[in-house]
């Protein structure tokens, strides 16, 4: 008989209180402005639908490929302790390694997150039910790939709740992880504050530079006083 996992109980801190202002790239930009240039996730992981943002705290899943499923094994125990145990604005972040062969998020996983409260998910696996996802549920959901590939038998999370490697990128669970059209970028939390500030002042001289360029002004003299592009 399986034992339902006992998961670590935590509290994440609140997400920043005009998280709607802020995009990926700005994020990005200051990240390296910060010294930390690896945060962004490749070309690869896009959204499933572009006009969504996604602003939440990650929470982690690791994956390994497996070739079979022993018969009194339930591969999905993790998977379904991890979702069950999800908070408002938490993020799920599966690491599948590269693999070609799992799927790890479709419509029902989806549908039990909505209802849970959190915010969305990353994958650099695939994902499937991906109408039902955008056109129904419209849960902001980045991925490596769309195939119809059960993880049932190719894969089996090994660890929740641990640093994991996405696409390249280290994500440690309560790390703020952002999403929109342009991609996925993740704000290690130790350095959040710092990047944060970073990123209101860049936008407020980004709305100045925007306002001076369209009465006209020139690029290089705008760059010169707000010192962003």
């Amino acid at each position: 008989m399986s034992v339902v996992p006992t998961l670590i109980p935590r509290q994440n801190p609140p997400l920043p209180a005009d998280w709607e202002q802020l995009y990926t790239a700005v994020l990005s930009d200051s990240l390296d402005a910060a010294g930390v240039t690896n945060q962004a996730m490749s070309p690869r992981i896009r959204p499933l639908d572009e006009q969504l943002k996604m602003c939440g705290r990650a929470r982690t899943g690791i994956y390994m490929e497996t070739a079979h499923v022993d018969p009194d094994v339930n591969p999905y125990e993790l998977e379904i302790a991890i979702v069950d145990d999800l908070k408002p604005g938490d993020v799920v972040v599966l690491a599948c390694g590269g693999s070609s062969r799992i799927a790890p998020w479709g419509s029902l996983l989806a549908t039990a997150t909505i209802a849970r409260g959190a915010a969305g998910c990353v994958t650099d696996g695939f994902v499937r039910d991906t109408i039902e996802i955008k056109h129904t549920l419209k849960l902001p959901v980045f991925h490596g790939g769309i195939a119809p590939l059960d993880s049932k038998g190719r894969g089996q999370i090994q660890a929740v709740d641990v640093p994991v490697i996405c696409d390249g990128v280290r994500v440690v669970p309560g790390d703020l992880v952002f999403g929109d059209a342009d991609g996925v970028v993740v704000v290690p939390h130790a350095i959040e504050a710092e990047v944060l500030r970073i990123a209101f002042d860049k936008i407020n001289g980004e709305n100045h530079s925007m306002r001076e360029l369209r009465a006209g002004g020139f690029l290089r003299d705008v760059y010169a006083k707000y010192g962003v592009l």
